[in-house]
């Protein structure tokens, strides 16, 4: 279950578009994230959950088979390329769904903390017999300090998701992260790893992750831009939301550096901690 907190700045006026940025951080902080009743509602409420679903990051479950996928590349995974078409992906209505939870204020307001570097995605992308490459999965969500919190994701192929969770686990655990909050736990999460705790273990558990990454990947060079599986970035890495781009191209990085493919590298650390 969850019980509604009401945080006036963001809704006692009716002319603001988005949720102020620092506003959403500062929920995040306090373990509270804001949800809609549907993709029309303007207004947001702001959910503590009684139990909260985690991914341990040594905890990843990769199967037999999601392994072979990601071992084969056979999808081209990036992070921050296509954030808006992520997050439009995962508001669109699925079939036999309920109905989505992101509606136009929340995408907006998730879209404003992604041009300030605290919204990050990861793209899952396919290429047809054809040669066509389209946006078949991924993921998006909010990172600060050693927390990913992890806001939705999306899948129009098999695995495509999946790939995109184990990229994701592998990055942050390269960009020094100790917390991948899911909010709340699903079948296919829960395949995936994730377990259940109550809200007051959690927010010790992100009180004690709420410091700056240090020795990691976070530290290192990264535009805070698009990159991908052979695709190279330069430039400082800054801002609290830097650890995942960061860890995403240490482990670019450590692929170029070897004979292997990245979804072998990624596969591999993986199956070394599950």
């Amino acid at each position: 279950m969850t019980h509604r907190l009401v945080l006036h700045e963001a809704m006692a006026r009716e002319d603001i578009q988005i949720i102020p940025p620092e506003l959403l951080i500062r929920a995040y902080r306090a373990g509270i994230f804001p949800m809609a009743d549907s993709r029309d509602d303007p207004e947001v409420y702001w959910v503590e959950p009684r139990m909260r679903a985690i991914l341990l990051l040594d905890g990843f479950h990769l199967s037999h088979s999601l392994a072979r996928t990601v071992r084969r590349d056979r999808f081209r995974v990036t992070c921050n390329a296509a954030f808006d078409a992520v997050i439009d992906n995962c508001a669109a209505p699925r079939p036999d769904a309920q109905e989505s939870w992101i509606s136009g204020r929340i995408r907006e307001s998730y879209r404003a903390l992604h041009r300030l570097g605290a919204a990050h995605s990861i793209e899952t992308w396919f290429t047809d017999a054809a040669g066509i490459e389209r946006l078949v999965g991924g993921l998006y969500g909010v990172g600060f300090d050693r927390v990913f919190c992890g806001e939705s994701m999306f899948s129009r192929v098999p695995d495509a998701s999946k790939v995109a969770l184990a990229w994701l686990v592998a990055a942050l655990r390269a960009g020094g992260a100790e917390l991948l909050d899911c909010q709340f736990t699903t079948p296919h999460l829960a395949s995936l790893g994730a377990i259940e705790i109550p809200q007051a273990d959690y927010l010790d558990r992100l009180s004690a992750a709420m410091r700056p990454p240090e020795d990691h990947a976070a530290d290192s060079a990264y535009s805070g831009g698009a990159a991908s599986a052979g695709a190279s970035s330069g430039a400082s890495a800054t801002g609290a939301g830097a650890l995942l781009p960061a860890g995403f191209a240490a482990l670019l990085a450590a692929a170029a550096g070897s004979s292997s493919s990245p979804g072998k590298c990624i596969a591999q650390s993986l199956i070394q901690t599950s």
